[in-house]
């Protein structure tokens, strides 16, 4: 891991926040984020290799295999927020996040093990049981550890470093995984279960000692006392969603993840069909991401300059620019789709990683007017818009380019992969220029919200995580 992070990455700085003497190491932070490339890992070949394999080589039906993946995210959906919750009023002597991000990390690798790798006669009952197991492994890591990274520091700045390792680390798995398959491309041609094995050999190599690292970086801090009437769970879920600085963030992060996912579920038909270079519909979507790496401490830097909701309207509207310049893009300006590409991989994330910062400060100021620690909550509500605008952005953006004529089945005329291409750029630039909106002149900014710790500092440890 050492080497995705050069030695002055490593020692990102903010003038504004205490001295580096009481911060946390980035090798700590490194290890608090351990356990999302196994996480991070396992989503590419969820959503791409594995069901045709099941279909091809277990003798599952299509209709059969999108049923069960559709229920699956319905599961997903609903466990979000009620792990969020379950996982504030926890109380061990571990702490609330750590006995979840354990429990679940062994069911992760117990259900990935057999997801990865089916063994004997494979049924419908065999998949839907083993991703109903998955799903609960996956948002008991996910859920409770955004909530542990926010709790860990309350200091504004400090909240967005250990947001851009978590990033960082995740974009890396990320790259990993996209590289696999093509390597087993150039080992077996085509062989679709070789990559699913490869990729889950990934998953399953990492996901102990992620778990070792991530659940050994720091002590959890002291745990608020827990009230002593606790409001039902549909109760609590409608007084988060009722805090209107949490709406404008979720829906920043939804516009957000529309532009991208836009974007994702059409750049392989724009590359093949549009630009004609289909040998680059996999190597371009590489490409960005290479680039997507390097870009959590170039907006973190940015971040201490500007400050979170500042930097977000910045990188969205970067990403505005960067999509209108597609439509100067023709199939013989290659050249210049790659520098778009370089631009959008540079500015990816930034919106993602400042939003996701803010949550905790949202959190915190919550806390304050209820007297209420609702974190898991609150990051299980941010993560369910994340998982909505995927669902959506695909939902959107096939049925749209279907309707102005584009079929990659068939010989579509120039007029209807210029309107592909528009969509292509339009839809995403929309999408950011929306995200840049709703957090423009975001009310909790660091002044703001040094007023809020120090009123929760004057409560006590009982409210206030220790730094």
């Amino acid at each position: 891991m050492a080497s995705l992070f050069p030695p002055r990455l490593l020692h990102f700085t903010a003038t504004t926040d205490k001295s580096q003497s009481d911060r946390p190491t980035a090798w700590r932070l490194i290890a608090l984020s351990a356990v999302a490339v196994p996480v991070a890992a396992a989503g590419l070949p969820l959503a791409v290799y594995l069901p045709p394999i099941y279909v091809q080589d277990h003798g599952l039906s299509l209709g059969a295999i999108g049923l069960i993946f559709l229920v699956g995210r319905l599961w997903d959906a609903l466990l979000d927020p009620l792990v969020g919750t379950l996982s504030d009023r926890t109380r061990t002597r571990f702490g609330r996040r750590r006995p979840w991000i354990a429990g679940g990390g062994l069911l992760f690798a117990l259900a990935a093990a057999f997801l990865f790798f089916p063994q004997g006669q494979v049924s419908v009952a065999y998949l839907a049981a083993t991703l109903f197991v998955f799903y609960l492994g996956w948002t008991a890591i996910q859920i409770p550890l955004l909530a542990w990274s926010g709790e860990i520091s309350g200091r504004y700045h400090e909240r967005t470093r250990i947001a851009t390792f978590q990033t960082v680390v995740t974009a890396s798995a990320l790259l990993l995984t996209l590289i696999l398959p093509t390597i087993a491309d150039q080992w077996r041609p085509g062989d679709g279960k070789l990559k699913l094995a490869l990729m889950g050999g990934l998953v399953l190599a990492t996901i102990l000692p992620g778990l070792a690292l991530t659940l050994t970086a720091f002590p959890e801090q002291p745990q608020p006392d827990a009230p002593t009437r606790r409001r039902p769970i549909g109760q609590a879920i409608r007084t988060v969603l009722a805090d209107p600085l949490l709406l404008r963030v979720l829906g920043s992060d939804f516009a957000v993840t529309l532009g991208q996912n836009i974007r994702a579920s059409l750049i392989v038909f724009y590359v093949s069909f549009f630009m004609h270079r289909p040998d680059w519909a996999a190597g371009l979507f590489l490409f960005q991401f290479v680039f997507g790496v390097l870009a959590g401490p170039i907006w973190l830097k940015i971040g201490y300059r500007l400050g979170k909701h500042r930097t977000a309207v910045t990188g969205e509207i970067v990403q505005v620019i960067v999509n209108l310049g597609l439509l100067l893009v023709t199939p013989d300006r290659f050249g210049l789709l790659l520098a778009l590409t370089l631009a959008q991989g540079l500015a990816q994330g930034s919106g993602n990683l400042m939003l996701r910062s803010i949550v905790a400060d949202v959190a915190d100021k919550h806390r304050l007017d209820h007297g209420e620690d609702r974190t898991g909550l609150y990051f299980s509500v941010f993560s369910l818009a994340g998982k909505a605008a995927t669902a959506v952005a695909i939902g959107i953006a096939l049925p749209l380019v279907s309707w102005l004529g584009f079929d990659p089945k068939a010989v579509n005329s120039p007029a209807t992969l210029q309107g592909l291409a528009t969509v292509f750029a339009i839809g995403p630039a929309i999408a950011h220029a929306f995200s840049a909106w709703l957090v423009s002149g975001f009310p909790l900014d660091e002044a703001a919200h040094a007023e809020v710790r120090r009123a929760l500092d004057a409560q006590g440890p009982a409210l206030a995580p220790a730094e």
